[in-house]
């Protein structure tokens, strides 16, 4: 199943890339994903951070036309400025980038790092699948 997982998400993030890269949509419709309103994912970043730069290049453009994206959105963070006003954060952020998915403010889940666009689909999906509704391909 984890093989099936890491295909899949590998090959909806190279189709989310060629749509970038031609200037289109994903294949989902915004209808599709389902929205819970308190739900956001905070990327912590620092300036100089290479692995923040790869994310940036490889997944932000894709991020927000996908299911994941619309149901949590992204927000950004500085690592030396805290968190954002209104977000607590479990325990100290120290390594970028790193990902914090937060419900009305509080933390739910943490991904610390970024392991290139194959595993970070998989293991976000896992993320939001054990910690949230989210269901991916919902109709």
């Amino acid at each position: 199943m984890r093989d099936f997982l890491f295909h899949r998400r590998g090959v909806l993030a190279a189709i989310a890339a060629v749509a970038v890269a031609a200037g289109g949509a994903s294949a989902s419709t915004e209808a599709e994903a389902p929205v819970d309103e308190g739900l956001r994912l905070i990327m912590v970043e620092q300036p100089g951070c290479a692995y923040c730069a790869a994310w940036d290049d490889e997944i932000a453009p894709a991020y927000g036309r996908t299911d994941e994206g619309r149901y949590a959105p992204l927000a950004r963070a500085d690592l030396r400025m805290g968190p954002p006003d209104g977000v607590e954060y479990d325990r100290e952020v120290r390594f970028t980038p790193t990902f914090v998915l937060v419900r009305d403010g509080q933390e739910i889940a943490r991904m610390e790092g970024y392991v290139g666009q194959d595993f970070f689909w998989p293991l976000y999906l896992d993320m939001l699948e054990r910690n949230t509704a989210f269901q991916p391909d919902a109709p």
